[in-house]
């Protein structure tokens, strides 16, 4: 999306999606970009070493965000962005995964066009695709899922009314919970107590892509196990029918089997 307004500053904002976290899944334009730029505003979930290809002279501000320790609020970094861009520069802002999915682009998008400046938006590779191909599992399967539902995991406290939990206990749908490490626990409770078996197989992912990626398959009986073998890190989880399929569950059915078999 392009938002060719004029700006008689001349200065410009990219809303630039950094990908899932392996540096070189940044799109070709994104990296472009970031090698041009006069300013980059990054959050704290975007790989550093993309930032080795910003000029000498570019200017890197580091807007944290996350979760529970933010070292900017949104309002802040709406701010900042229209501070650079309204003073000419050319600015990308960097944002982990994809910058339309739970990146809080929307909100960066309405102080832009409240104030006349220019922007345009490059996705990047989601969490949830990413995530999915580590841990070798398809998002959809014609003989489990056809539809994906991203969920954001803050707002899955346990009284909440912002979710229809039956809904999503119904649908014979692929969960994806972004930032839902700390809430699994309530996620998997609210999604048993309105029908969804406690069989039901999830998968947690950890900073997917990277060499330090970590990938735990489970049951929702299994959530807060699982929930606290991650803890305080940032990860996706995936509940559905077709975690079966990934590879590790594969390999982890096979294990169990052979410790059946030494018993």
């Amino acid at each position: 999306m392009i938002n060719l307004k004029h700006s008689k500053s001349g200065g410009f904002v990219w809303l630039v999606g950094a990908g899932p976290g392996a540096a070189d899944l940044i799109t070709v334009r994104g990296l472009r970009l970031l090698q041009s730029a006069e300013a980059v505003v990054y959050d704290d979930l975007t790989n550093r070493e993309l930032l080795q290809y910003c000029l000498p002279t570019c200017e890197l501000h580091s807007v944290g965000k996350r979760a529970g320790s933010h070292s900017a609020s949104q309002g802040e970094i709406n701010t900042l962005l229209v501070s650079l861009a309204g003073a000419g520069r050319k600015v990308v802002r960097l944002k982990g995964g994809d910058p339309m999915i739970f990146g809080r682009a929307g909100e960066e998008i309405e102080a832009l066009r409240s104030a006349g400046l220019p922007f345009e938006i490059v996705p990047g590779v989601t969490a949830a695709t990413a995530s999915s191909a580590v841990a070798g599992l398809p998002l959809t399967h014609r003989d489990h899922s056809s539809a994906v539902v991203f969920v954001t995991g803050h707002q899955c406290a346990a009284n909440t009314s912002a979710l229809d939990w039956g809904a999503l206990a119904r649908l014979r749908a692929t969960l994806c919970f972004y930032m839902g490490v700390r809430r699994l626990p309530e996620i998997a409770r609210n999604l048993r107590g309105h029908g969804m078996p406690a069989s039901m197989p999830l998968a947690v992912i950890s900073e997917a892509t990277l060499p330090t990626q970590k990938i735990l398959i489970g049951t929702l009986a299994e959530a807060e196990k699982l929930s606290a073998d991650l803890v305080g890190q940032p990860a996706l989880v995936v509940i559905g029918e077709v975690v079966r399929l990934s590879s590790f569950a594969a390999e982890l059915s096979q294990l169990h089997a052979q410790a059946v078999e030494l018993k």
